[in-house]
């Protein structure tokens, strides 16, 4: 069972500081659990990978539109606040990801660090805990692939750009928006758009093939942005791109209007609108294959207009290497030690 801590961490006191912005403005609970298992599998097809590794649950970053808040009521906790502020740590997840690896029956598969929280949150900071398991992935030379928000990515570069040597590394950093007081308005705590930018040059610079998810676009709200941020990504060194659809599963809807309403009193209604009429009169779909993507002429229009701004900006499709043979081998006790 997760147990609180008394006194937690501040990350902001952290040597990592220098890749924080500025601390939310309420107090944060942290409760740390011996967790059982790291990987969790996935079979969904709207989602490109099996597996993923998530040794936070919940996330200070705040986003009012975050798909994975429901998750936190498994917890006993609210979807809402208590999602932003209530964070469980797993401090044991570097040692469960490498006894997963030494099974065998683990055959070096790609794993998704992000399914659902962000691994480089600010608590990430203090713990370090998706360093520690990126460490091990390093070790066993696993494919890792990684979604984020968060400037603290620039701390592990070296790290990444080791594993990248050997195809086994790739980064999306997360820009919904090219307007920043939009972002910060609906995304309070996430790093700045500016920052994200920068964490994908310096990626780039650390060999890291990056790219950037365009995700949640909103309709109303940011899908006239689309076309900078596309740009602006390309030009910090992102060769690949890809989008998805905003969900507003039961407990998120909620909190995501009244967010819009309090930030954006004058567009909230014209945005509630226009995700309506790209869900085909719901606020969210939930069947598979379907989630991620809207339907009708206007969804067809901001798909069209992203599938021409990848073609001019010389976007790659698909990643290279997606085909290749996975680079995992198990080290010797040796390798455990001085072999990346």
């Amino acid at each position: 069972m997760p147990r609180p801590v008394q006194n937690p961490p501040n990350p902001w006191h952290s040597t990592a500081v220098e890749y924080l912005d500025e601390p939310p403005p309420a107090r944060l609970e942290l409760f740390e659990e011996r967790a059982r298992s790291i990987l969790s599998e996935n079979d969904s097809p709207d989602i490109p990978f099996r597996w993923s590794v998530n040794a936070y649950r919940g996330c200070i970053h705040g986003c009012a539109y975050c798909y994975a808040r429901p998750s936190h009521q498994y917890l006993g906790f609210g979807a809402g606040t208590d999602f932003d502020r209530t964070i469980v740590v797993k401090t044991n997840a570097a040692e469960l990801l490498r006894e997963a690896f030494d099974r065998p029956s683990w055959r070096g598969e790609l794993v998704c660090f992000s399914g659902n929280t962000d691994c480089y949150q600010p608590i990430e900071a203090s713990y370090a805990l998706t360093r520690g398991c990126l460490e091990v992935c390093a070790a066993y030379r696993n494919p890792v692939a990684i979604i984020t928000k968060s400037a603290l990515a620039q701390r592990d570069a070296a790290l990444l750009g080791e594993l990248a040597k050997h195809g086994a590394a790739r980064v999306f950093v997360s820009i919904p928006f090219a307007d920043e007081a939009m972002a910060r308005a609906i995304e309070p705590w996430a790093s700045s758009i500016a920052r994200r930018i920068e964490t994908l040059r310096v990626l780039t610079e650390a060999g890291v093939p990056c790219g950037v998810a365009v995700a949640p676009v909103i309709p109303g709200l940011n899908d006239d942005q689309v076309a900078k941020v596309l740009t602006d990504a390309r030009v910090a060194g992102a060769r690949t791109a890809f989008m998805q659809m905003v969900r507003l599963p039961k407990e998120v809807k909620p909190v995501f209007l009244e967010r819009i309403a309090e930030a954006l009193p004058d567009r909230a209604k014209r945005i509630e609108h226009a995700i309506v009429e790209l869900r085909g009169g719901k606020h969210n779909e939930s069947a598979f294959g379907d989630r991620m993507r809207g339907e009708g002429p206007r969804w067809q229009a901001v798909r069209a207009l992203f599938e021409a701004q990848c073609r001019r900006l010389g976007y790659a499709e698909g990643e290279p290497g997606d085909d290749a043979p996975s680079p995992f081998r198990r080290p010797t006790r040796q390798g455990r030690l001085f072999d990346f």
